[in-house]
C-alpha cells in the first residue's frame, strides 16, 4: 500500500512540472529550447521509473510466487507424513501393521497362541483403534488371534474372503465379528480405500472358486507417495498368475513373499511382475515345513533383492516417507531348504488346527450369499506326518507336552515359543480329554 501511494506520488509530481515547463515554453520563446530539455528530460526519466517499477513487480511477484511455492510444497511434504508397516515375528504364521499418520490396519493375526503377543504389540505401538482389519484367508495360522484383536480393539472394517471353514477358529472370529455388531466385507479386485494417506488396492481373489484354500487369499497393494507395498498373505501360483494375466499393476518396492517361502508361491513370471526392491518372509525358526524353500530364495537373490525374514530378523519394520524406504535391520540370508520334511497348508485344500489333510467340498448357502464352504474331512495318508488320524487320536500310552498358558499339546517340549523347562509331560488321550488340541506345527 505503501509502495502504491509513493509511486502515485510521485507521478503526480512528474505531470505537474511537465505542464509548467509547456507553459513556459508556449509564453516565452526564450524559455523555449529550454522546455524542451527539460520536457525531453523528464519524459526519459518517466520512461525510466515506470520500467523500473514494472520490472520490480516481475521480480516480486515472481518471488512471491516462488515463496507460495515452497511454501505448498512444505506443507504437502509435511501432511504426508511415513508409513511404517510391521511385519511382526510370530513364528510360522503371518501378522502386519501398518500405521499412517494415526491410521491403522492389521493384516492377519497369527496363530491362536499369539493372540497376547498381537494385542501386546498393538499396544505397544499406541494402537486402540483399526480401522481396517483384514484376515487373508481362514487358515489358524493367519486368524488364529483375529478374534481376540476383534474383543480388545475397536474396529472399523473387517475383510474376509468369500470362503468359510468348519474350525473352531473360524467360528470363534465369526462370533466375535457378530458379537461386536459388524459384518464381513467380501473383497472385489480393483476396490481400493484410503488408509490416511495411503492408498489400499485390492488384486485378489479373482475367482470364486478354488481347490487351495491359499488361493482365497486376500492380495492388497498399498501405494504411498513413489512407495508401494504388496501383500499377498499365501497366495499360490495358481492366483499369482491371474493377476498377471490380468495385467494388474502389481509393480511394488517391498514384495510380502506368499505363504511363508513356501516353493508354491512366488513363481518366476509374477516375482517378474512385481519386481521388488525388497521381500520380506514371515517364517517360523527351524519350522516342521521347512520354510523358506531354497529355489523361492536362489530366485530372490538372482534379481538382487534384499530379503529380510522374521526367523533371522524377528520383526521387521520398514518406514517409508513417500520417497524412500528404511528398515529397522540388515537384510537377512538367502538360505532356505530343498526339501518338506511334512505337508502343511499349501499343499491342502484345507487346514485346521486338527487335521492338516483335508477335502474340499462346495455347498450354497442362502445366508452367506452363496459364499463358498470348504468342509473338512479326517483322511488317513502314511507318507503324511502331519496328518491327525481317527487311530492316533485315540492312541493311548504317547506322551505329549503341554506348555504352562497353551491350549495345545505338542510333539516335543520345545515347539515354537515353548519353555522346554516349563512344559508338563501328559498322555495324549489324557491332553484329549481335558480339551487339548493338537499343535499344528508338530502335528
Amino acid at each position: 500500500m505503501f509502495q502504491l501511494m509513493n509511486t502515485v506520488g510521485v507521478l503526480v509530481f512528474i505531470v505537474c512540472m511537465l505542464m509548467s515547463m509547456v507553459f513556459l515554453a508556449k509564453r516565452k520563446d526564450k524559455f523555449k529550447n529550454i522546455g524542451k530539455a527539460v520536457l525531453t528530460s523528464f519524459a526519459l526519466f518517466l520512461v525510466f521509473f515506470m520500467s523500473g517499477c514494472s520490472s520490480k513487480d516481475k521480480v516480486e511477484n515472481k518471488t512471491s510466487k516462488d515463496s507460495k511455492a515452497a511454501i505448498s510444497d512444505s506443507v504437502k511434504d509435511k501432511s504426508l507424513g511415513t508409513l511404517k508397516v510391521h511385519y511382526i515375528d510370530v513364528g510360522q504364521a503371518d501378522s502386519i501393521l501398518l500405521q499412517q499418520n494415526g491410521h491403522n490396519m492389521l493384516i492377519d493375526a497369527g496363530n491362536n497362541e499369539d493372540s497376547n503377543l498381537v494385542k501386546k504389540y498393538l499396544q505397544d505401538q499406541g494402537v486402540t483403534n483399526l480401522e481396517f482389519l483384514v484376515g487373508t484367508h481362514p487358515h489358524e495360522d493367519h486368524i488364529g488371534g483375529m478374534d481376540y484383536v476383534i474383543n480388545s480393539f475397536k474396529i472399523g472394517k473387517v475383510y474376509m474372503p468369500k470362503v468359510t471353514s468348519t474350525t473352531k477358529t473360524f467360528r470363534d472370529v465369526v462370533n466375535a465379528t457378530k458379537n461386536k455388531g459388524l459384518k464381513f466385507t467380501n473383497p472385489n479386485v480393483g476396490d481400493s480405500f484410503k488408509l490416511g494417506d495411503a492408498k489400499c488396492t485390492i488384486l485378489s481373489p479373482k475367482s470364486s472358486s478354488y481347490k487351495s484354500l491359499n488361493d482365497y487369499s486376500i492380495v492388497i497393494k498399498v501405494e504411498f507417495g513413489e512407495n508401494s507395498f504388496l501383500f499377498t498373505g499365501d497366495a499360490q501360483g495358481t492366483s499369482e498368475m491371474e493377476m498377471v494375466k490380468a495385467n494388474l499393476d502389481l509393480k511394488a518396492d517391498v514384495l510380502k513373499v506368499g505363504h511363508h517361502g513356501s516353493r508354491t508361491s512366488t513363481v518366476s513370471n509374477f516375482l517378474e511382475k512385481v519386481n521388488p526392491k525388497y521381500a520380506v518372509v514371515s517364517v517360523g525358526k527351524d519350522n516342521d515345513y521347512r520354510h523358506p524353500h531354497q529355489g523361492v530364495m536362489d530366485r530372490l537373490k538372482s534379481k538382487n533383492i534384499n530379503v529380510y525374514r522374521t526367523d533371522e530378523n524377528g520383526t521387521v519394520i520398514a518406514t517409508s516417507d513417500g520417497k524412500t524406504i528404511k528398515f529397522n535391520c540388515k537384510p537377512g540370508s538367502y538360505k532356505g531348504n530343498s526339501t518338506s520334511s511334512k505337508s502343511s497348508s499349501s499343499s491342502t485344500s484345507v487346514n485346521s488346527s486338527t487335521s492338516n489333510s483335508s477335502s474340499t467340498k462346495t455347498s450354497n448357502s442362502s445366508s452367506q450369499n452363496e459364499t463358498r464352504t470348504v468342509k473338512q474331512e479326517s483322511t488317513n495318508s502314511s507318507n503324511q506326518s502331519s496328518s491327525v488320524s481317527e487311530s492316533n487320536q485315540n492312541k493311548v500310552g504317547e506322551t505329549v507336552w503341554i506348555s504352562a498358558t497353551g491350549k495345545k499339546y505338542h510333539s516335543r517340549p520345545d515347539c515354537g515359543r515353548m519353555n522346554p523347562n516349563k512344559a508338563r509331560k501328559m498322555n495324549r488321550q489324557d491332553a484329549e480329554n481335558a480339551g487339548y488340541q493338537p499343535c499344528k506345527k508338530c502335528y
